[in-house]
């Protein structure tokens, strides 16, 4: 089976800590310092109290399948999920290097980078645990 090619992601200064860390090998999320609470996707205002004091914040890249569609009929047939973080948030992600008709809601995963075309940051997708 081919491999999908993932373009690059689009990289500002808001998601460059993100990026570098991804290149790094390191996963991170967002967290607010003023209610504690982590989310996804990363940015500047917490969701949850719409403080401005969120950080950057280490992220285990273990979760489990909230819910997983499989794209059969793609050139290059995929699975895109909502994953939940160990760490609260839930992330829209693909679940990847797997037998697809295998993945199962509430099946545990774990973080892997697959690389991005054109030398860009890789990025963070799921494999089953």
């Amino acid at each position: 089976m081919a491999e999908r090619k993932i373009p690059a992601p689009g990289i500002n200064p808001e998601t460059e800590p993100f990026w570098a860390a991804a290149r790094e090998g390191r996963f991170l999320v967002k967290g607010c310092a003023a209610c504690g609470k982590n989310h996804w996707y990363p940015r500047a205002i917490c969701p949850f109290c719409f403080s401005d004091r969120t950080e950057w914040r280490p992220a285990s890249g273990r979760g489990v399948i909230y819910s997983v569609s499989v794209m059969k009929r793609a050139p290059e047939p995929y699975a895109i999920a909502y994953v939940t973080l160990e760490e609260g948030p839930t992330m829209m992600t693909n679940i990847v290097d797997c037998d697809l008709d295998a993945l199962r809601i509430g099946q545990p995963v774990r973080l892997v980078f697959k690389p991005t075309e054109g030398g860009g940051p890789p990025f963070p997708m799921f494999t089953p645990a």
